[in-house]
């Protein structure tokens, strides 16, 4: 016969924080608490926490509730690594710097690299609509899938959304041999590779056949809201002035847009404006839009990368002088 163990009750008060803090967005931070002692029962109201179970695991969980007190007492919200950090006790969390965004699938921490990365981390924490211009090889949209990622496990998003204009295929996409999945994958295969960098190729497709991440062509975006989202377009330089303004006006409640692009590689016909340097122009003092301008110093890929934008550039400026003249 299976011998009975004693069952003792914790109560513990949250005085003097916002409890708020202590539970994380949407209890993630409770839930992990749970997922780590599965054997007790740990129930959350108001102020209040209450945990049911053996004494030893009790004596533990008192421990990991008095240290995540007195961090979110002295520090407010922390990160989630470093709740983790204090919930597991484990030396892969404190081996973690406070600039690591998400571990990838690899087993390798995802963090900013360079300034322009750095900028892009910390102006996306603080505004709802966020630019991320510059050159190619920056990290741009890399950095941004991350923050997305991150947002999604902790549960501050329930829904990732990146979108890319086809304008290759002229938006219409109708022309193209097979279903959707096969006209608009080669655009968006990019972000897929991202995506696969971070989370890995099964875990990826359970999320696209739960719809928790969507990855669409911009025209398909008209008429949606999107709430407790973040939403990112990638090659924002190729949506034109209309698509533009549709797209930022899907922002709904608890909601976040990241655009990226270059735009010095707008690859739309001559007739067409780039809805990217409207937008930049127009909403630059606009308050809650964040502005992060990317340079050759950011970029990540081979060295030569650099210097082929450097070239590159040098002759661009020299054309719009003489084009002035």
């Amino acid at each position: 016969m299976e011998e009975k163990k004693d069952i003792f009750e914790l109560n513990y008060q949250l005085e003097e924080i916002n409890p708020l803090h202590f539970f994380g967005p949407n209890d993630s931070y409770l839930d992990f608490l749970r997922q780590t002692y599965p054997d007790t029962k740990i129930i959350a109201r108001g102020t209040e926490i209450k945990v049911l179970g053996e004494p030893e695991k009790i004596q533990k969980i008192l421990q990991i509730i008095e240290s995540l007190y007195q961090e979110v007492k002295k520090y407010g919200q922390p990160e989630f690594i470093k709740v983790k950090q204090i919930i597991s006790g484990k030396k892969e969390w404190s081996d973690v710097d406070k600039d690591s965004i998400i571990k990838g699938f690899n087993d390798k921490w995802i963090k900013p690299k360079t300034p322009g990365q750095k900028k892009l981390v910390e102006t996306v924490e603080n505004h709802d609509i966020i630019f991320a211009v510059g050159p190619a090889g920056t990290g741009k949209t890399y950095i941004a899938v991350a923050l997305a990622v991150k947002g999604l496990k902790e549960k501050k998003y329930k829904k990732i959304v990146l979108v890319r204009p086809a304008v290759e295929a002229g938006e219409s996409l109708g022309f193209l041999p097979g279903d959707l999945k096969e006209k608009i994958d080669p655009y968006l295969r990019p972000l897929y590779d991202s995506l696969e960098d971070m989370i890995g190729p099964e875990k990826l497709n359970g999320y696209l056949e739960k719809n928790i991440i969507e990855i669409v062509p911009l025209a398909y975006m008209r008429g949606r809201t999107l709430n407790q989202s973040i939403i990112i377009m990638d090659e924002a330089q190729n949506a034109t002035e209309t698509q533009m303004k549709m797209f930022l006006t899907r922002l709904g409640q608890e909601s976040k847009i990241i655009v990226t692009g270059d735009q010095s590689q707008i690859d739309l016909p001559k007739s067409q404006k780039s809805g990217l340097i409207q937008a930049v122009k127009l909403l630059k003092n606009v308050e809650g839009i964040g502005f992060v301008l990317f340079n050759t110093q950011d970029v990540v890929r081979h060295p030569l990368v650099t210097k082929i934008i450097n070239a590159y550039e040098k002759i661009n400026h020299s054309t719009d002088k003489n084009e002035k003249s």
